[in-house]
């Protein structure tokens, strides 16, 4: 299996084995020259080959079969030549505390280090698929995360390696926020 695929499958499992998905939630790439490598919709995060995984081309229309947001991905590759990997989940904490829809400024000294203001993306639901590619491809032409309220995190980043900092990071941030509200009466 190429290094690429291997490297891909094993960060979409730690997305599912560490709570940032469930089974066959969020998706994964990695750009590959004028190609992407992408988890195809409705993998299983447990079993998924790389067999599996889809072959994109960046400028071209999704392929049949690959995850939903395939042109989401590819819009961010699109529109940010240096984003090399895309990861999407569904950090509970990180959902939790954004669920009133403004941008997510983490109190704790790592996130804040890492992410002053964490901008959350207010798209409704129903029209999530029409308009998420271009707008969460705009954020992270800059950024190196979005939130889109209610649904999950995106990350980009020159290797899978830094997307997987990125998600683990704002959801530890997070979850400190949410303990602190548990303790803490301002």
């Amino acid at each position: 299996m190429p290094i690429l695929q291997e490297e891909l499958i094993t960060y979409y499992r730690w997305l599912r084995q560490y709570g940032l998905n469930d089974s066959h939630s969020g998706n994964a790439s990695v750009r590959d020259g004028d190609n992407c490598w992408i988890t195809p919709t409705g993998a299983c995060a447990d079993t998924l080959t790389s067999h599996q995984l889809i072959q994109s081309p960046l400028n071209y229309p999704p392929i049949q079969g690959a995850s939903q947001d395939t042109a989401l991905h590819l819009a961010v590759y699109n529109i940010n030549p240096e984003a090399h990997a895309i990861l999407h989940c569904h950090n509970p904490h990180t959902v939790a505390i954004t669920m009133n829809g403004k941008d997510f400024e983490p109190i704790d000294l790592e996130g804040q280090y890492y992410f002053q203001k964490i901008p959350v993306l207010n798209i409704p639901y129903t029209e999530y698929a029409a308009r998420a590619p271009q707008a969460v491809a705009a954020v992270l032409a800059t950024q190196p995360l979005v939130v889109v309220r209610g649904h999950g995190v995106y990350a980009q980043a020159s290797s899978l390696n830094l997307a997987y900092k990125w998600v683990c990071s704002v959801e530890l941030s997070a979850k400190t926020l949410w303990l602190n509200k548990q303790f803490v009466i301002e």
